[in-house]
């Protein structure tokens, strides 16, 4: 039995969501001396989740050797500030999570929560990546260092609901777009930002906020409806936010088409900064703005990260591939996910979403192709609006 310990936990995920492994060791508080490690592959999951997954793990094995005071060390800023009550847990993913990780601290004495760098945090990032490593070859993997590895890994699946992982290629196919047939013909998504409203026109934080379209907007959306009735679209899918609503009710008036409502393509929430400027959050912020500009996994305070955003539009792109297969589909929504559909199809980062400019109105085009790649066609397209503002 050893008192004071410290917990560093770490989590993550290929493909978010995608097969995900965590990792946490308990080391001695006053030699660092480690004293128990745990990983495993859990299946199909976000990197969120995988995160909780390492906190949860690394606090059951501090419990297990009987420590009392626990410094718990994560490079999850979202976690962290959760854990330590400044944000709230909005993610109904996340909730059941954040609960049991709460009813595991209340049974010790003390337990403080830190953000470390992720180069600080070694030791749990080398552990969950190797389970990662085994769940991208369809694999269920527990460190040497938990008791009873198989009915631990089994039990975490169950009480979580996580889906088994399939192998994961090596290699993703290539295509050189023009000169290879496809198996059958791409669904083609051209993919329509919003007209003007008065946030964009101050350069606001502009999220789930139920803004309307100026007039310079409403004439964006119309220059942009005539330009859709060209291109051959069976239907208009839209996110729900009244700004991309309005926009693509005028483009379904135009060309005849079907409105369908993807919640999926929903702006990212950007909790309390939503009708800020970049400045004022900096002001007010500064901390919180740091984290969130470093880690796509962080989110604002009581908002949405850029991670959660990617899995559900990535559920929403499948949908629409399921269901119009081969067909032309004009989509409707915002910059975070529309840049994030054009990430998927070039394969990139996470990073790659501050290196994309998005005007108001812009039509980007990319066929997604039934063998697995995608082809960006084109990016950030105003031809259409003419002497109209950006």
């Amino acid at each position: 039995m050893i008192s004071r310990v410290v917990v560093e936990a770490d989590g993550g995920s290929r493909g978010n969501p995608g097969p995900a492994g965590y990792g946490a060791v308990v080391l001695d508080g006053v030699t660092g001396e480690v004293l128990a490690e745990r990983a495993a592959g859990i299946g199909v999951a976000t990197n969120n989740v995988a995160e909780y997954a390492g906190l949860i793990a690394g606090l059951t094995a501090a419990l297990e050797l009987g420590a009392a005071d626990v410094d718990v060390r994560m490079d999850s800023k979202l976690v962290v500030e959760q854990m330590s009550g400044r944000w709230q847990v909005k993610h109904p993913s996340m909730k059941p999570l954040a609960k049991e990780a709460s009813e595991l601290v209340r049974r010790l004495e003390r337990v403080r929560f830190s953000w470390i760098p992720r180069e600080k945090n070694k030791l749990a990032d080398a552990l969950a990546n190797a389970a990662m490593d085994a769940a991208a070859r369809g694999e269920v993997w527990v460190s040497a260092g938990a008791s009873q590895p198989d009915d631990a890994a089994s039990a975490w699946l169950a009480e979580h609901d996580v889906a088994p992982v399939a192998p994961v290629p090596e290699t993703t196919p290539n295509r050189l777009s023009g000169w290879q047939d496809s198996p059958a013909p791409p669904t083609t998504t051209w993919l329509l930002r919003h007209g003007q409203t008065v946030l964009s026109v101050e350069k606001r934080f502009s999220g789930v906020g139920d803004q309307e379209l100026t007039e310079v907007g409403r004439a964006q959306a119309a220059a942009a409806a005539r330009r859709v009735t060209t291109l051959g679209a069976v239907v208009v899918v839209t996110s729900p936010v009244r700004r991309a609503r309005q926009t693509a009710e005028a483009v379904a008036a135009a060309a005849g088409l079907e409105l369908v409502v993807e919640d999926g393509f929903r702006e990212t929430d950007f909790g309390d900064w939503e009708g800020y400027t970049f400045g004022e959050v900096r002001q007010q912020w500064p901390r919180e703005l740091d984290a969130w500009l470093a880690d796509t996994a962080v989110a604002p305070p009581y908002g949405e990260s850029f991670d959660a955003t990617a899995t559900r539009v990535r559920q929403a792109r499948d949908r629409v591939i399921r269901t119009h297969p081969g067909k032309t589909v004009v989509v409707v929504s915002h910059v975070t996910p529309i840049k994030t559909l054009l990430r998927f199809a070039l394969d990139a980062p996470p990073s790659a979403l501050y290196r994309m400019h998005l005007d108001l109105a812009c039509l980007s085009q990319v066929q997604w192709f039934a063998d697995g790649p995608a082809v960006v066609r084109s990016l950030n397209d105003t031809a259409h609006l003419g002497d109209l503002p950006r």
